[in-house]
């Protein structure tokens, strides 16, 4: 107590300063008092306290600190002098008082600081807080920043200066505590609040999220300004100011400028830049190198991008750019210059004025270029420019230009006057600047040019906008009227009406209800107001994007509607007369219709309507009108919200009114596009509802449904009307249901599964409905809108590119999310208890486990969960690493559940739960890591990469050497890396780990390291991967780098951001004064903001891929190709592309390609190319005209691809030159020469490539090319190519001139066809045989058009080069009819091809135009069939087929040949003597060769070709009369049916690319074909035995075929199979029936590689012949059928037959024999004559054991019968006697030994016998055995009469008849030849005209049955020995015959003896391909 007293006895000054707490403390209480009372400010006590207030607020004693604190305030408060102390005391507060933990410390420091402040002190104190910002303590740092924010709340940002705070404002959003960011964010929000987008450029460089969240916040804050509410001490009047107008409740003047007081110019920090710029600048500007010169100016351009520079001397800068602007003849270097300059003005603004008097006129004399790219930056730079000086100092250089010649110059300096004048006041444009102007401006009114005098008009017109017509005036007098009268006009244009009566209706309105405030229009700002530097915003604020009024009285809106409607109109408006009413609605809709949108008072005029009778309107015309106006109201003028109020009662009153619903709807939809959708659409349904009207309620919603597919669903609240769905869903009227399941149905296509949530409590039946629908728009993707709400089009287009950050491939996440925001959400936090986490977390694993399933119940319980989950995440993440594995299992089960229940909210819990879940895929057990991967793929759906890939965690995940989760992990990225945009740059802390990996002890570790190794390059780059590499081992870094070159070369590209419709908002001044163009696409280039942040300026033009890729501008072309010619630019003609023809072509593509596509065509990466070309592909129809106005520098940039190595651009190249040559023909455009001299030397060279592929569709491009350009002028660029030093090119120019001369004749050859043909003359010597024979074949093309002046033209060959070329002429076998002059005009028309078949240097018929083939086939005939030619040899291309393996199913490549011819009797003249053969008219039928080029497409490859073909058919098959033309082509078109069949199996079935559709329909018509030929006997018995086996084998095949169930109507495919089987078997010869299905199920047994199931059905098949038999027995061959079954037995004796699995062929064939002998008794035996050994098989002891056991049954019987019928027994005997006898005869002529014995037998046979029938033994052969025979026998007579003895040749028949006799059924070559040409067509090696030429033999003379047992594709070497010895037979008769020695010669030049060889390499092809 001692103590105590001592202190308490001094004075409160000096306890102050004790040093007992307790005595400060006493002290500043009694301080804190005497303060309180002390009224006089300037009282002497103050002074003693000045040196001791710091000490108040920095006491070390917590408790008394805070008694200081109050006592400090009181002395700031009320001493004068405390201002002096204003340093020291915020320092103390901001180190001693700021960091204390108590939060009224806190508050009273602040206090503190704005008592400071309003002490006039505010420089000081912010001076204090921002050093604090700099402490290492966060809290100190919060409250400075929270001082700062309340400062500027209270004060104002006039008295607190901003500048130094915006600038240290980004560093605290980097801080590491979250609390400095949170209060860093909010300073920012109250930093916008008073400068708004002032502030945006100085946070770009930010975090892009925490910018995203100032922006939603942002848009949070109101329109309206914000005002100071603490004054300081010099400003108490305007206090009690503020208050006196608070309490009134108006706005103080003062206050609105605030805003615009802030400059954002003046918030940036000055940048120096004159030390920057490279030393050597003055010395490269002035390089003759243009590069050099480009990269100064690239380096000043890089440091002119800052917007605020620092002043200091810029004039030798400004005179180096003035003089690349005036004198560079590099127009590139001139934009680049004075965008340089445009940079310099706009950094330095009024500091650059200095300068600006030197580069106007260098700037203004420049506008003489033209192209637009030059211009744009000129404008740009002078109006820069502009914004720096005065229009007065400029004047004087502008007058100077006026007059000057050029009208370009002219045109550009007035448009500069016109927006200058713009920026101008009626004080900045005196009357003495402007007299000079006008005056110069009135002569160029007058001037010639248009473009001129426009330009003039604008400035005239702006000037007098800016300072009004009375100044104007006087200096306009000159000016006729009309021309006064246009001036006028642009000077009103955006005027409103001047109507006196309703400008003051106006005035009433607007103190009402306030001005209307209107959205901004997006886009560039109307030309001549470029925007100032303080920019349009790029986001507007929610009220502003809305139109806002107050609700108006009734007096207001009578005036103000009495201002725009007629007045008879008001007063008629309530007539108690309906046609009154109707005539004033009549009046009212006109009025409205031509009222301005500006001046249209909207609400009045719908309060005018609502006006009685209003909606209750009884007269359904009146009331159809009056909801029509409302509609035309709301599209024409400013509705609002309060105007909608008004009538949307009334509209859903009547939309479900029968006459007026109609209109009610339209009414609606124009307000949804006036107010926003989603507004109207919830006042439309809560409307509906909450009246009783059924149809009304059905009506709205079935409006609501429309709406959305035409609106979209943007913004639509599903909660706002969900509950009404729901009482709809419940009525009991059905309109209304079905309504509600209609508009849900619509709904389910924009939000899918999660709309279903909703309704899940609803009955099972309404279910069950709504699934339905649900059901019908499954997979549906929602229509594009076609409305949009009007006024917010723009924004929310800006909005988009802001709100939506690219992640997980870009890929509609956005979208998605809204939908999830609809659902309603739980909050599960209040279920989470302490007593749950315990148990999570509880030692116990079945506690344990019962937590974790109560967890698992309350998710699944509640559905969709808030992202509030409580302590749920560490207690999960506890059970992660459970010891019991189940658990673990378990916990990943939840977190799955977790993702789907809470959807996006996830992202948060992402480091918490999401990188423990990475932590378990290290886990031993494999299905605990597949259960991780699967929880780890279900969040990322859910929260997209970013948020794993931030931060640290993944690379320490990476750093546990476990190789599980390594590989899971890498393997997981591999993934997902490749189709993010943008990846957070902590993905670099993953590499060090990844090199690691790729050196990983384990194997899969080390093969998923370089799996992922690619994609991490695509987003680090090349060059960060390198760098990362420095801190590997030595050994370690080689390795790594050389795996890196390797995923270089795949890293694949990045994916393009998604497309997005609309263009951006517009900032660019570039694009205000843009040279007109046909207006294809709207929009600017934004600048291109970095990766992180987001598109603040909304969407970019170069993401909108939507709009046109090409801009056509008027004679754009034409210009360029003056240019060219006057070497303006470089003229495109280089060996290799330099850099400079790239950037000249970068830069004329500029102003007409996309940006995005010229960005793509110009990109490293190749990928991009294909995918551009891709895009060019699709739009080519589409922008055809456009795309002919660039075609040339689409060509030129197409020649550039030429030169690149890559296989893929180039074939990618060739099929859009393809497309795009075939849309110039059909739009009969011609290439210019410009065009074609700069593209088609470069596709010549391509003419050589290696790659047969590229160089036939080089060709094909050649050929088109003739089309659009005169073949005269391609032949020059062609012969150029011949003197390549590129074999391949030489060879295919020359085959390329061949085919020109052969299809334009001589006057192709350019310049002249002498001299032409020396130069293809000389390569007839060339060293490479291919270039050879092409000069050649060109030279006999001449021969073929020209004859012999050939050789003149070619001139002096050396003799070995002349031997040739004669050779190869008398090889040609085409030889010119007629010389060239007499040929018609319609002959050379019809050459448009060649018409030479011989001629090598045919293109393949796959690439030519068949009617040009006909055309030149006729031509062919035409000469042929006066002069006859026939061909030397059949040559097949073997050689080349020998060697290729490659294409299993090609075929030798035939040359071009006739082969028809091989199988054709030759046209020999003959004796008068010899008749004519009978056959002969059917040889030449014309049907006939229609019919087989017919059926030789049904075997084509080509799906489409073969069901046209096959849909002939059937139309000749479906009409009784005509299908007997098939009648002989049966075999033919079986044969190729049963072909195609096996290629569907084979090879279209296994195709993935073919649509199974397709497939089906061809099934479909096969069968649909075979069922009409089937049902006709007479038809179907045609069909042999072979074909009849193999047609039934595909069947079958095709019925057992699994992969046809499978498809789509594969099942009633298989029925309509079944079905035609069973028409089969009936209608077709039941012989050959028999014995093919015999032999097929021989063959099925043998080879087990069938299906099981084919023997089976084959066995059917024969039961079902078998229960015929009784009814065809009569009509059966039993000789032929017995043979196939004695074949059958040598194969398949008894015993074999019962070692089968099953014994059914057994009992199948005892049956068979069993039901024959029952049928024909012991005369079966009498059947077995064609069995040459009948002791091969146990079939004759059998049958003979059969029919004894069938005799002792009925042994009577038979001899009864057979005495009856005796006599035709004896005689059946005699003519089996007689058969036998004929057979042993004709075996003997068709063996080769005994042929003249078997003559001579036949000819005694028939003098004996002179009425023996030898017609059935001769109607089965050929027609050409029957002719050998005939003559034979003549022979033979002669020679017995003593005529000239002529030997036939022995054995010409040889082998080929044995078959034949034995069989009785014969083989003829047609069918290997029809085979052939089949397989020929399906190649595309055959082209096959209808108009065949008239020597081809019919099928139905050829072709007939083959033989039983060999299947019609093992016949081969029969049908070649057969064709071998016709050809010898031929040829000898020929020589016997013929009386003309040429025939002769010809015929002996036959090379038949090429055919054994022909035979081997057939053979050696065959088994090469199996």
């Amino acid at each position: 107590m001692g103590d105590d007293s001592e202190w308490m006895k001094l004075p409160v000054d000096q306890k102050c300063e004790h040093k007992v707490w307790k005595a400060r403390l006493s002290g500043y209480e009694e301080a804190l008092k005497l303060f309180q009372r002390i009224e006089d400010e300037k009282s002497p006590e103050w002074a003693k306290y000045l040196g001791l207030i710091k000490k108040f607020v920095t006491d070390s004693n917590a408790v008394a600190q805070l008694k200081g604190l109050e006592a400090a305030l009181a002395f700031i408060e009320n001493a004068h002098v405390a201002g002096k102390t204003t340093g020291e005391v915020v320092s103390g507060v901001v180190t001693k008082v700021f960091n204390q933990p108590k939060a009224r410390a806190k508050e009273l420091g602040i206090d503190i600081c704005l008592m400071y402040i309003e002490r006039e002190k505010a420089d000081v104190v912010q001076d204090e807080l921002l050093k604090g910002l700099d402490n290492k303590n966060p809290k100190i740092v919060v409250a400075c920043i929270e001082s700062l924010r309340k400062a500027l709340s209270e004060f104002g940002s006039k008295i607190l200066t901003l500048k130094p705070v915006v600038k240290v404002l980004p560093k605290q959003f980097e801080s590491r505590e979250k609390a400095v960011r949170d209060e860093a964010k909010l300073l920012a929000v109250e930093i916008y609040r008073w400068i708004r987008d002032a502030l945006r450029p100085s946070l770009q460089n930010i975090n892009s999220v925490q910018l995203k969240e100032l922006e939603e916040e942002w848009v949070k804050l109101p329109s309206s300004l914000p005002k100071q509410t603490r004054f300081l001490r010099s400003q108490q009047d305007l206090k009690a100011k503020f208050e006196q107008q608070q309490a009134q409740g108006e706005l103080s003047d003062d206050e609105t400028d605030i805003v615009a007081a802030v400059d954002p110019y003046e918030l940036l920090e000055a940048v120096e830049i004159l030390s920057k710029i490279p030393k050597d600048f003055y010395e490269k500007i002035e390089a003759k190198k243009w590069q050099e010169r480009k990269e100064a100016l690239e380096a000043v351009e890089a440091l002119i991008k800052n917007p605020k520079l620092e002043p200091g001397d810029y004039g030798d800068l400004v005179r180096a750019l003035k003089k690349v602007v005036g004198k560079d003849a590099n127009v590139m270097l001139v934009s680049m210059a004075a965008k340089c300059l445009a940079g310099l003005a706009t950094g330095l603004r009024k500091k650059f004025g200095t300068y600006a008097g030197h580069v106007v006129p260098a700037i203004l004399e420049k506008f003489k270029e033209k192209k637009p790219q030059v211009v744009q930056a000129l404008q740009e730079a002078i109006d820069a420019i502009f914004l720096t000086t005065t229009l007065q100092s400029l004047s004087e250089d502008i007058l100077a230009v006026m007059d000057n010649k050029n009208p370009s110059i002219k045109q550009q300096a007035s448009l500069f006057l016109a927006r200058s004048f713009g920026h101008c006041t009626q004080a900045t444009l005196p009357k003495g600047i402007l007299k000079p102007l006008c005056a110069a401006l009135i002569k160029q009114v007058n001037d010639s040019a248009p473009e001129v005098r426009d330009a003039a008009f604008e400035a005239l017109g702006t000037a007098m906008k800016v300072v009004g017509e009375k100044a104007v005036n006087p200096f306009l007098a000159d000016l006729d009227k009309l021309k006064l009268d246009k001036v006028w006009i642009i000077s009103k244009e955006d005027e409103g009406r001047k109507n006196l009566h309703y400008q003051a209706a106006l005035t009433v309105y607007n103190c009402f209800c306030g001005s209307v405030s209107l959205q901004p229009s997006a886009g560039p700002p109307k030309k001549g107001k470029p925007t100032s530097a303080a920019g349009g915003k790029s986001k507007k604020t929610p009220d502003s994007k809305e139109i806002t009024e107050n609700e108006l009285s009734a007096e207001v809106c009578e005036e103000l509607a009495a201002g725009v409607l007629p007045a008879s109109c008001l007063q008629q408006l309530d007539s108690a007369n309906w046609k009154e009413r109707l005539a004033c609605m009549e009046e009212f809709q006109r009025a409205v219709e031509t009222m301005d949108k500006v001046v249209m008072p909207c609400q009045a005029l719908v309060r005018m309507l609502a006006k009685k009778p209003g909606w209750k309107e009884t007269n359904f015309q009146v009331m159809q009108m009056k909801l029509h106006i409302v509609a035309v109201i709301a599209q024409r003028g400013q509705f609002s919200k309060t105007s909608a109020s008004v009538v949307l009662d009334g509209l859903v009153d009547k939309v479900g009114d029968i006459k007026c619903g109609g209109n009610a709807k339209e009414g609606l939809t124009a307000i949804g596009e006036a107010c926003s959708l989603p507004w109207t659409a919830e006042q439309v349904v809560s409307m509906a509802f909450a009246q009783k009207n059924p149809k009304n309620q059905a009506e709205a919603l079935n409006w609501l449904a429309n709406a959305i597919k035409e609106f979209g669903f943007a913004g639509i609240n599903v909660k706002a009307f969900i509950n009404n769905v729901k009482t709809a869903l419940a009525a009991t009227n059905p309109a209304v249901r079905t309504a509600a399941i209609t508009l849900l149905g619509v709904m389910y296509l924009y939000m899918g599964a999660p709309l279903r949530m909703f309704f899940e409590d609803e009955k099972p039946a309404l279910l069950a409905q709504i699934d339905a629908e649900f059901e019908k728009v499954q997979g549906q993707s929602p229509p594009p809108p076609i409305r949009s709400t009007r006024k917010a089009v723009a924004e929310e287009q800006g909005d988009e590119g802001e709100e939506q950050e690219g992640e997980g491939g870009g890929g509609g996440g956005g979208g998605t999310q809204d939908i999830m925001d609809l659902l309603p959400r739980t909050d599960i936090s209040d279920k989470i208890t302490s007593d749950l986490v315990s148990k999570i977390g509880d030692k116990n694993w079945k506690i344990r486990k019962e937590g974790l399933e109560e967890t698992a119940a309350i998710i699944s319980e509640a559905k969709f969960i808030t992202a509030n989950i409580g302590e749920l995440p560490l207690a999960l993440k506890g059970r992660l690493n459970d010891s019991n594995k189940i658990l673990v299992q378990q916990t990943l089960n939840i977190l799955q559940q977790l993702a789907t229940a809470m959807g996006p909210g996830l992202k948060q819990h992402v480091k918490a739960l999401g990188i423990p879940v990475i932590t378990v895929l290290g886990d031993s057990k494999a299905n605990i890591r597949v259960a991780a991967m699967t929880t780890l793929q279900a969040w990322v759906e859910q929260t997209g990469m970013k948020e794993w890939l931030e931060g640290e965690d993944l690379s320490e995940e990476l750093k546990r050497e476990n190789p599980f989760l390594r590989q899971e992990v890498l393997g997981w990225l591999a993934e997902k890396l490749p189709i993010l945009r943008t990846v957070p740059g902590d993905l670099m802390l993953c590499v060090p780990q990844l090199y690691a990996c790729l050196e990983d002890r384990n194997g899969d570790v080390r093969k998923k390291a370089q799996d992922a190794l690619p994609t991490f390059m695509m987003h680090l780059g090349n060059d960060k991967m390198t760098k990362a590499t420095g801190k590997l081992k030595p050994a370690s870094k080689d390795q790594v780098i050389a795996m890196l070159e390797k995923a270089r070369a795949v890293m694949p590209a990045k994916p393009a951001a998604p497309v997005k419709t609309g263009g951006g908002k517009a900032t660019a001044e570039k694009s205000d004064f843009k040279p007109e163009v046909k207006k294809v696409r709207g929009g600017v280039t934004a600048k291109k903001v970095s990766g992180k942040k987001p598109a603040s300026k909304g969407l970019k033009d170069d993401e909108d891929r939507s709009g046109p890729i090409f801009t056509l501008i008027p004679n754009a072309k034409e210009q360029r190709i003056k240019e060219e010619k006057q070497l303006k630019i470089l003229k495109w003609n280089f060996i290799t592309p330099r850099d400079e023809y790239v950037e000249q072509l970068k830069t004329q593509m500029s102003t007409c390609f996309a940006k995005w596509l010229q960005d793509e065509l110009f990109h490293l990466d190749f990928q991009r190319h294909v995918k551009a070309i891709g895009v060019m592909i699709e739009r080519l129809e589409s922008e055809s005209e456009a795309t002919i106005g660039c075609l040339d520098l689409i060509l030129k940039w197409f020649t550039l691809r030429f030169f690149d190595t890559n296989t893929t651009v180039l074939m990618k190249v060739l099929e859009y030159l393809k497309l795009l040559f075939a849309m110039l023909n059909r739009e009969n455009y011609h290439l210019t020469e410009y065009e074609a001299n700069s593209f088609v030397p470069y596709l010549i060279l391509k003419v050589g490539e290696p790659k047969d592929v590229v160089r036939k569709d080089v060709r094909a491009i050649l050929t088109m090319l003739c089309k659009v350009y005169p073949a005269s002028k391609v032949f020059p660029f062609l012969m150029d190519g011949t003197k390549s030093k590129n074999s391949k090119q030489r060879a295919e120019c020359l085959e390329e001139l061949g085919c020109l001369i052969e299809g334009y004749g001589m006057n192709v050859c350019q310049s002249t066809p002498a001299k032409s043909l020396k130069e293809i003359a000389v390569h007839i010597g060339d060293r490479d045989t291919s270039v050879r024979n092409a000069a050649l074949n060109t030279v006999v093309a001449v021969y073929n058009v020209c004859g012999d002046q050939v050789y003149k033209l070619i001139g002096n060959l050396s003799e070995k080069d002349m031997s040739m070329l004669e050779e190869r002429i008398k090889r040609s076998a085409k030889k010119c009819p007629t010389a060239p002059a007499k040929q018609s005009a319609n002959e050379r028309s019809q050459r448009e091809h060649p018409t030479n078949p011989n001629a090598t240097f045919l293109r393949k018929p796959a690439q030519e135009d068949p009617n040009k083939l006909n055309q030149a086939r006729q031509n062919t005939q035409h000469s042929e069939s006066s002069h006859p030619s026939f061909p030397k040899e059949f040559q097949l291309d073997l050689d080349m087929i020998e060697m290729d393996q490659s294409r299993v199913c090609e075929l030798p490549d035939l040359v071009q040949h006739k082969l028809d011819e091989l199988l054709e009797p030759i046209m020999i003249p003959e004796p008068k003597i010899r008749s004519v053969s009978p056959h002969f008219d059917d040889l030449h039928n014309s049907t006939a060769s229609t019919i087989n080029f017919v059926i030789s497409q049904v075997a084509s490859s080509d799906i489409n070709t073969s069901i046209q073909a096959l849909a002939q058919i059937d139309e000749v098959l479906r009409q009784q009369d005509k299908a007997d033309v098939m009648s002989g082509h049966i075999d033919q078109f079986l044969i190729a049916t049963f072909m195609q069949l096996r290629l569907i199996n084979s090879t279209h079935m296994a195709d993935d690319r073919l649509d199974k559709k397709d497939i089906i329909k061809l099934y479909s018509c096969i069968i649909g074909n075979m069922l009409s030929l089937f049902s006709m006997e007479a038809l179907a018995r045609e069909a042999s035995m072979a074909v009849v086996k193999d047609l039934m084998h595909g069947l079958i095949t095709l019925m057992l075929d699994g992969r046809v169930e499978d498809i789509e109507d594969g099942q009633q495919l298989i029925r309509s199979v079944n079905l035609l089987v069973i028409r089969v078997l009936e209608k077709s010869d039941q012989t050959n029936m028999i014995s093919a299905l015999l032999v097929l199920l021989q063959d099925s047994l043998v080879t087990t590689a069938g299906p099981p199931m084919f023997s089976e059905l084959v066995m059917k098949c024969l039961w079902r012949m078998i229960r015929f038999l009784p009814e065809t027995i009569n009509s059966i061959n039993l000789d032929r059928i017995l043979l196939d079954v004695h074949n059958f037995m040598k194969v398949f004796p008894k015993e074999k037959l019962k070692q089968l699995k099953n014994d059914v062929p057994h009992r199948t064939l005892k049956t068979l024999l069993h039901t024959l002998c029952k049928l024909t008794g012991a005369k079966i035996l009498d059947h077995l004559s064609m069995i040459d050994n009948r002791n091969e098989s146990e079939l004759e002891a059998h049958l003979r054991r059969v029919v004894k056991h069938s005799g002792n049954l009925s042994g009577l019987k038979s001899d009864l019968g057979n005495e009856k019928s005796g006599l035709r027994t004896e005689d059946r005997m005699s003519k089996a006697k007689v058969s036998d006898i004929l057979s042993e005869i004709f075996k003997k002529i068709g063996s080769k030994e005994n042929t003249k014995e078997g003559l001579t037998e036949l000819y005694e046979y028939k003098q004996k016998y002179s009425d023996a029938d030898l017609e059935p033994f001769l109607k089965n052969t050929s027609q050409f055995f029957q002719s050998y025979v005939e003559r034979g026998l003549r022979m033979i007579e002669s020679e017995r009469e003593g005529k000239t003895r002529i030997q036939p040749s022995a054995g010409t028949i040889g082998s080929a008849y044995c078959i034949i006799c034995s069989n009785s059924e014969e083989l003829k070559p047609a069918v290997y030849y029809e085979r052939l040409k089949i397989l020929r067509q399906r190649q595309g090696l055959e082209n096959t005209s209808r108009d065949e030429p008239q020597q081809r033999p019919s099928i139905s003379s050829l072709l007939s049955s083959k033989p039983p047992v060999a299947s019609s594709t093992d016949m081969l070497h029969s049908k070649l020995s057969q064709l071998k010895e016709s050809r010898e037979l031929y040829q000898q008769e020929h020589n016997t015959h013929s009386h003309s020695p040429t025939h002769a010669h010809t015929r002996s030049a036959s090379p038949a003896a090429n055919l054994d060889d022909l035979k081997k390499r057939l053979e050696r092809i065959k088994s090469n391909r199996q």
